[in-house]
């Protein structure tokens, strides 16, 4: 994650006052609410990468061995590997 994850609960408080000042949101439930519903949602949007890197890790352990005979570059096999999920999956990061 990008960003420290101390900083998200002050960005969603920060983020939500700016669009009421500007009226482009009406809240259909309490600012508390509102905030901690965008806390969620940029946490998830925040450790897609995360994520996706965790799960490319587990994928290359089954190639281990030949990496560790230097048959195969785990940087280049990494980053193919992440460069091929985000395009099957549309990701953004």
């Amino acid at each position: 994650m990008r960003i420290p994850k101390g900083w998200v609960p002050v960005l969603s408080k920060d983020i939500l006052e700016e669009l009421l000042k500007k009226e482009l949101i009406e809240l259909k439930v309490s600012r508390e609410k509102a905030v901690e519903l965008l806390n969620e949602l940029m946490l998830e949007e925040l450790t897609v990468e995360d994520r996706l890197n965790e799960e490319v890790r587990g994928m290359l352990k089954k190639f281990d061995s030949e990496i560790e005979k230097g048959r195969l570059d785990y940087r280049k096999l990494f980053d193919l590997t992440k460069q091929k999920l985000v395009k099957e999956r549309n990701l953004v990061l």
